[in-house]
């Protein structure tokens, strides 16, 4: 029954949905988790005990810092201000992509795509501009940017808590191959827009630009100041945790914001994946000895210390169940004493995202909000930039590994 419910699960989670039934990857797992204690795979207790809440109170606390940042225009603000560079393209692009992954490694990058697609397109659509390029060129760098620091997405946060990984020695050797993949996507947009970068004519958008947040200064700086704080709480003794929930907590007492407004930006769908996976996982270990599993590949193999292996089957189980899932079925064959593997997952599954649309959140928030303003962004479009770049991003990984 374990393996049943788990298979149905992870099927589930790749098609996307039932068919017949209105339900998401999110219903999905949780279904799945609900089936793993109903069918007695694992008791309500362990089941609760099973849930990594260190990694949860980090996505939660994050979530709310963004919400500080959104809340306080600061994301539209830092967005209206790249615009002003869209008489130089090349330099648009560039100073685009360097803020869009600065920011994403440092905060949610779902969040920054989330603020900056409509103040982008209608700008760009606004000024005659070809808005691909550019809307591409935030999916990508989004994603690469977050690869480079613990905090910078969930399945990161979820590898640095689970395997006890130290934010200093994460960033040193993950953020030259995120870096070096930066350069090289920006130069791969160049060289695929190469004179397709300007349409001629402007064309208007049905954006609402007093939908957008006003900048509030003090808002703003109340976020920027608690993100600062966090980080540099991230070299101290104290474990990662403790110190977000505490800056989230002092961002709540706010005579401003209301604590509503905020905790209604948290991705509650995101934590309930999370946990849900959490169960799931931790029924099919109950149940069987995956070390079998990892003697039966390195039988084939498939031996998980190299790293070009573990980057090839990231990348695979990626792009068929998304990125989080993915890594939560790798991370129990993940060797402790081996921080490279851990890093190595982190960088694969996170760069995995710029393949298909499919495979990243961001992907799919830059699409849905550029249609909503009258700009399609099509499957073979996205992967005719994203094939190479994912393809790029991964050798400069296997080499850096190798070093």
């Amino acid at each position: 029954m374990p393996l049943t419910i788990f298979l149905i699960t992870y099927f589930g989670i790749a098609l996307g949905k039932v068919p017949g039934l209105v339900i998401d990857r999110v219903g999905i797992a949780l279904l799945g988790a609900i089936a793993m204690v109903g069918f007695d795979v694992v008791s309500t207790q362990s089941a609760v005990q099973s849930i990594d809440l260190p990694t949860i109170l980090l996505l939660y606390s994050l979530m709310i810092i963004s919400a500080q940042l959104r809340l306080g225009g600061f994301y539209t603000w830092a967005a209206s201000r790249i615009v002003t560079l869209l008489a130089k393209p090349k330099a648009f692009l560039l100073v685009l992509m360097t803020a869009s992954a600065v920011m994403s490694a440092l905060l949610a990058n779902d969040i920054v795509c989330f603020a900056f697609t409509p103040v982008l397109t209608t700008a760009l659509m606004r000024s005659g501009m070809n808005p691909l390029p550019f809307l591409l060129g935030l999916a990508v760098s989004s994603n690469i940017g977050s690869a480079a620091t613990i905090i910078g997405n969930p399945q990161n946060m979820l590898i640095g808590q689970v395997g006890q990984l130290a934010f200093d020695r994460f960033i040193v050797w993950c953020a030259p191959p995120a870096i070096i993949s930066l350069a090289g996507s920006y130069l791969i947009l160049l060289r695929l827009y190469r004179g397709r970068m300007i349409l001629g004519e402007t064309c208007p958008t049905a954006g609402d630009p007093n939908a957008w947040p006003d900048f509030n200064p003090w808002q703003s700086t109340k976020g920027i100041a608690a993100a600062i704080g966090l980080v540099v709480l991230f070299f101290s003794p104290l474990p990662r945790e403790v110190s977000a929930i505490a800056i989230a907590g002092i961002l709540l007492c706010s005579r401003r914001m209301r604590t509503r407004d905020i905790l209604g930006l948290v991705d509650w769908h995101l934590i309930t994946l999370f946990c849900a996976l959490f169960i799931v996982i931790h029924g099919i270990t109950q149940a069987y000895d995956l070390n079998l599993v990892v003697n039966r590949l390195a039988g084939w193999g498939m031996n998980l210390g190299n790293l070009a292996i573990l980057t090839t089957l990231t990348v695979v189980l990626s792009n068929i169940f998304s990125n989080v899932p993915a890594v939560m079925l790798m991370i129990p064959f993940m060797d402790p004493k081996a921080p490279q593997q851990w890093y190595t997952l982190a960088l694969s599954s996170t760069f995995a995202g710029n393949l298909f649309v499919l495979g990243s959140i961001a992907n799919l928030i830059v699409i849905e909000q550029a249609s909503r303003l009258g700009v399609t962004i099509s499957f073979r479009e996205h992967a005719r930039v994203g094939a190479p770049v994912t393809l790029m991003s991964l050798i400069v990984l296997v080499v850096w590994g190798m070093i």
